[in-house]
């Protein structure tokens, strides 16, 4: 059961304003009366008779109100559900922005440059497959949660730049981001593609902690370590620095360990690449992966209720209508 327009219940609160203001009390004189001054040790006699069922048209009238407010609110079931298979991937992007990622490694640019370059590739090649992207540096941010809206995907993806983070890079902190995208669909349907220049050097929790939770998810990650071997110049800043005084180390042994153990914890693999055909060749790899079977099951129409608490509004209305002109009769 559902309601299709919620809201109305705030209107209850003037139906409780109605009924505080209507309720019938003995200490209440109504608007015109006429007074026995002679009577008044009857104040405190006993109801009998008709008396003790003079709240009941006002209790109906409140019900009817109240009933009159679930039927505008709309009470509904569902009705007619369509399936429709699909045969598609769940793929998280996890990009490496911090500033390491200016590296002039590849013949065709920086290092963030090439792999946005391949990646929009990559999606613009998806075709039922929800794509997420996630960028990091040293905090990570959530770019396109998961769509299969490849366009929305790639417009993003042309966005993330350097700068757009704290430096740093925050590995773990990543994976976590992206799993939290993909923890509430079937097991073995997620998959995160990692892709770093550098080891994780802040941030929370511990690649390998959020390795063991793609595992238990059963999330794999591919880790792709963006890296020539040996010392790279970096583009020139805006301060105008030479590119001399930011290059960077290539990545070292320990750090590609622990991006290959990412990748084994989790079923999936580690690459190391240095040139643009070798990016390709990985993500063409990845692209490979067996689909995964799912249903996607969808409301195409809904069955409405709000008749009958309207009908029951329509009879409790007149029913409080007939008593006040006959049994429960008032003078004046």
């Amino acid at each position: 059961m559902r309601f299709a327009d919620p809201w109305a219940f705030t209107l209850l609160a003037l139906v409780i304003a109605d009924a505080a203001r209507g309720w019938p009390r003995r200490d209440r004189m109504p608007a015109a009366h006429l007074g026995f001054p002679g009577v008044a040790f009857l104040v405190n006699a006993p109801a009998i008779g008709r008396v003790r069922w003079l709240g009941v048209p006002a209790a109906m009238r409140t019900l009817a109100l109240a009933l009159l407010v679930v039927a505008l609110a709309r009470p509904q079931s569902d009705g007619l559900r369509r399936d429709t298979p699909v045969r598609g991937r769940n793929i998280v992007l996890t990009l490496d922005i911090s500033s390491s990622m200016k590296a002039l490694d590849f013949r065709t640019g920086n290092r963030l440059e090439v792999a946005k370059r391949v990646l929009a590739d990559f999606v613009a090649r998806r075709r039922g497959d929800f794509l997420g992207l996630v960028v990091f540096a040293g905090r990570a941010f959530t770019q396109a949660p998961l769509t299969t809206d490849a366009d929305v995907v790639l417009d993003l993806l042309r966005r993330a730049d350097i700068g757009m983070l704290p430096d740093g890079t925050a590995i773990g902190t990543a994976l976590a981001m992206s799993e939290s995208h993909l923890e509430d669909l079937p097991r073995e349907s997620g998959v995160i593609v990692l892709l770093t220049d550098g080891g994780n050097n802040t941030g929370y929790p511990d690649p390998l902690a959020a390795a063991e939770a793609a595992r238990a998810l059963g999330i794999r990650i591919y880790t792709i370590g963006v890296s020539s071997r040996g010392a790279t110049p970096v583009a020139p800043y805006e301060t105008g620095r030479p590119a001399t005084m930011e290059a960077p180390s290539s990545l070292s042994t320990r750090e590609e360990q622990i991006l290959g153990r990412i990748a084994a914890i989790s079923n999936g693999r580690y690459f190391r690449v240095s040139d643009d055909s070798a990016l390709v060749h990985v993500l063409a790899e990845i692209d490979g992966l067996e689909r995964t079977d799912r249903h996607l099951s969808e409301v195409v129409s809904y069955h409405e209720y709000f008749v009958i608490p309207l009908l029951a509004a329509v009879l409790l209305i007149a029913g409080d209508l007939v008593l006040r002109a006959t049994w429960l009769r008032t003078m004046p």
